[in-house]
């Protein structure tokens, strides 16, 4: 890898836009989750979390599901080149796998990774260029909920001939969906293919699914990853106590979701920038939440947006699900 990385920053994350967003957070006591992967210590504690606890580390069925997944989707496209957009790239380890089974499939490559976090865009950069050097091209550092022409921003670079791959790992979840999906729409061109994974909640009975695993998130390192946000603004640890619940979203869709909330148990303030906030004993903020879906909903949440699944691959456990999904 080079000694120096060109990474392109959207409006949605500069200085004073984060600064907005943040002040937003605390005045409605509700974490937007772009602020648990700010600080390399974040991202380090995420890492940490996901390698020990993500089905995608801890299961091999789920790696296999994937794998097929990729590999499947491999053979439905057609074009000789194929341009990777990872949104939400996160370490980008599924990236480079899909990258490296579409390169096997006699495929050209390139690869840009996109999140709102400066490091992990470098981490995933990194990690396809050790494997698939020169790959890379044009990393992108943007808010997806708040960026309003990203249809314009990641609308080239691709060559002549060519298809466009879009991927949305582990990223569903955590999005009000009334919110991402419209959004999520409006980036996928007639032709394009978009390859996500959804949590899910195992077995036939919904919410007996969502209780099953809520030790995936009700867990000390769950806790330690949330709480680096709290104690990056100068709060301490024995301020309050992070819960854990399931919650019912009100929407048509019925959707059930994990949420994590900090309750103070005395009082604090904190400063940002210029304004002071005050938290009462008792109060909450909202740290997470997590949706859990089922296939099912998923077809019905993107068909409500004119997106269609093509082909879903299920993992034996019933917890994760891989879909393949175009325009109509």
């Amino acid at each position: 890898m080079s000694a120096v990385t060109t990474v392109s920053v959207h409006s949605s994350q500069y200085p004073e836009q984060v600064a907005r967003d943040l002040a937003e957070s605390l005045r409605r006591r509700q974490v937007n989750h772009k602020f648990h992967y700010d600080s390399p210590r974040q991202t380090l504690a995420w890492l940490k979390l996901h390698e020990a606890l993500s089905p995608a580390r801890t299961d091999p069925d789920c790696v296999e599901t994937y794998d097929r997944g990729f590999s499947e989707t491999a053979l439905r496209v057609h074009a000789s080149g194929v341009r990777v957009i990872g949104l939400g790239c996160g370490g980008g380890k599924k990236d480079l796998r899909l990258l490296q089974l579409l390169r096997e499939s006699g495929k050209t490559v390139t690869y840009t990774p996109a999140d709102v976090s400066v490091a992990m865009v470098l981490v995933a950069t990194q990690l396809v260029e050790e494997s698939l050097p020169e790959c890379v091209d044009s990393p992108l550092v943007c808010d997806l909920a708040t960026a309003e022409d990203l249809a314009g921003v990641l609308g080239v670079g691709e060559g002549p001939g060519s298809a466009r791959l879009i991927t949305f790992f582990g990223m569903i979840p955590n999005f009000e969906p009334g919110m991402i999906l419209p959004k999520l729409a409006a980036l996928v061109r007639p032709g394009d293919f978009l390859l996500f994974s959804a949590n899910l909640a195992p077995g036939p009975d919904y919410a007996a699914g969502v209780e099953k695993v809520l030790p995936l998130y009700d867990n000390a390192l769950t806790r330690d990853w949330l709480m680096e946000f709290l104690l990056g603004l100068g709060f301490d640890r024995n301020d309050g106590i992070a819960r854990f619940r399931i919650e019912s979203d009100p929407g048509a869709l019925g959707l059930k979701r994990i949420t994590a909330g900090f309750e103070f148990l005395r009082p604090r303030e904190v400063t940002v920038g210029r304004e002071t906030f005050a938290f009462a004993a008792r109060e909450e903020i909202q740290l997470f939440f997590s949706y859990r879906h089922t296939p099912e909903l998923v077809r019905s949440m993107l068909g409500q947006v004119g997106l269609s699944v093509r082909e879903q691959w299920i993992t034996r456990s019933e917890e994760e699900g891989v879909f393949l999904v175009q325009k109509g």
